[in-house]
């Protein structure tokens, strides 16, 4: 089954293709998660990230074959000291061109002086499956954590070395690929479509 990702972040495509070939439930099921050669460009702007979610993939899918299925992510890391900030708009955190260096840094200076007890976080991961007729599928994925003081980790991306998940000492940047998309909300979200794919298989 090719499933086509309304996203052009090779990154994130990656961890889409390790996740479908390392989840017990899609292992089998010969799933090959292509990344969009060319996004249509999408206003992020509907205040959540379901909404942001459809968004993508429904302009993704009008450039495709009517067959075709589209798998959509949104994600980003909640604090509770900044009101929930990021959010949806994790990906633009320190400006409208999307650095994910800039945004790291700005997350840090933000919580430099957030004490211990109040730096308490969650990465948030919603996967919106389209598919012919424009049926839909929503998977939520949650990871709690707390925010280090400084980056820390050369693995990963985005927010990643900032971030602990809660029963870990390390950060996500910290662990190994397997290890983190066991817990990650990305690989909670992923467990969930590939138990329903393994359901119409």
């Amino acid at each position: 089954m090719i499933i086509h990702l309304a996203s052009g972040n090779k990154h994130k495509a990656q961890e889409m293709q390790r996740l479908a070939d390392e989840t017990p439930a899609s292992r089998g099921l010969g799933v090959r998660v292509v990344p969009a050669e060319k996004m249509p460009h999408v206003n992020e702007d509907t205040g959540t990230f379901v909404g942001n979610a459809r968004k993508k993939a429904v302009a993704l899918q009008a450039t495709l074959a009517p067959d075709a299925w589209v798998l959509a992510d949104d994600s980003g890391v909640c604090v509770d000291a900044l009101g929930g900030a990021p959010g949806v708009e994790s990906a633009y955190y320190a400006g409208p061109q999307g650095d994910a260096a800039a945004n790291l840094r700005k997350l840090a200076e933000t919580m430099r002086d957030v004490p211990e007890g109040k730096r308490a976080a969650r990465f948030v991961c919603m996967l919106l499956l389209r598919g012919p007729g424009g049926e839909e599928h929503v998977f939520e994925g949650r990871c709690e954590g707390v925010l280090c003081r400084e980056p820390r980790g050369g693995k990963g991306f985005g927010y990643d070395p900032l971030f602990v998940p809660e029963g870990f000492a390390c950060t996500y940047a910290e662990l190994s690929e397997s290890d983190k998309n066991e817990i990650s909300h990305r690989g909670r979200a992923w467990a969930q479509l590939a138990e329903w794919l393994a359901g119409r298989a």
